[in-house]
């Protein structure tokens, strides 16, 4: 019987030097830190990874440093989006072959207006899957621009091989979860969800088993997740309601900035460099991160310290 993967998934960051190489002694403690953060795996490549401003020689050497520091301590999802099938295939396999427990992938998009319709969709995702021959995860995201229908997202789980997991970060996401478990059943192995887990109580109610957050707080979002499988909603909510603000304010002032500089700050990388077009955290959001996070003590601000 395959294993089902559920539970707390964060996003790696990928640190960079202020001249905007790749650190990877930093890289190695971020992963060491996010296991020590109690993890139930962890996701390299995507978009809070900076994916969009590596190349394809770094992303190979950061595939490589990840899965090789790692060494299967905890299951590693590794995305491989990207507009041509041929290069999401390739990109699918070497990280399989590289030992990556499942793949995650964008719809095929291109900018604002180059997507690919349905049936584009469906073959787009079946070349994938056969040549990575792990589990998919279907990243359900507005930055596509893609409209990706229940009816569309059932027919890859019930008539694809290996199509079985869905993070749905779209607006009303827990209706979307709610209406795709009903719809696909025991061909929806594992619904996700996203968005530094902003909506988080309302799609675990809607029947989410696992969550895609940042690494900035994921010890203190996984107890959410084990009370509510517990039953004990109170407690859930409550702790739930004490990390919210810092969540909320992660998603909506600071982006994937704010879980660099928390982990600068805790000493896990050197500095909390973001590659340009990205700006840098302006002070005055920053002195507002930390004091959000340090009443809650969260691991990565207190890792290398």
């Amino acid at each position: 019987m395959n294993k089902i993967y559920k539970g707390v998934f964060p996003i790696a960051p990928t640190p960079f030097k202020d001249d905007g190489a790749i650190d990877a002694e930093s890289q190695k403690r971020v992963l060491d830190c996010m296991i020590d953060q109690g993890v139930d795996g962890i996701c390299i490549l995507a978009n809070y990874s900076e994916q969009f401003l590596l190349s394809d020689e770094e992303r190979i050497e950061l595939l490589d440093l990840c899965m090789d520091h790692v060494a299967s301590r905890v299951p590693i999802i590794a995305t491989c989006s990207h507009f041509s099938t041929r290069i999401a295939a390739t990109r699918a396999k070497q990280a399989a072959q590289r030992g990556a427990a499942m793949i995650m992938m964008m719809p095929p998009y291109h900018g604002a207006l180059l997507k690919a319709g349905p049936q584009g969709i469906i073959e787009h995702f079946t070349v994938v899957a056969e040549a990575a021959g792990v589990p998919i995860m279907v990243q359900d995201a507005p930055l596509s621009g893609v409209d990706l229908s229940i009816d569309l997202l059932v027919r890859m789980a019930t008539e694809m091989s290996g199509v079985s997991y869905f993070k749905i970060e779209t607006p009303q996401t827990a209706d979307k979860l709610r209406a795709l478990i009903a719809a696909g059943g025991d061909a929806i192995a594992g619904p996700f969800d996203g968005e530094e887990s902003i909506t988080l109580i309302a799609d675990l109610n809607a029947g989410a088993t696992g969550t895609m957050p940042s690494a900035l707080l994921p010890d203190l979002i996984r107890p959410v997740l084990t009370h509510h499988a517990a039953g004990d909603s109170t407690a859930a909510e409550t702790q739930y309601a004490k990390i919210l603000p810092l969540i909320n304010f992660e998603n909506r002032q600071c982006g994937l900035r704010a879980c660099k500089a928390i982990m600068m700050e805790g000493g896990v990388i050197t500095t909390d460099h973001v590659r340009h077009p990205l700006p840098p955290l302006p002070t005055e959001t920053l002195t507002q991160l930390l004091d959000l996070a340090r009443p809650l003590d969260p691991i990565a601000l207190r890792w290398g310290r």
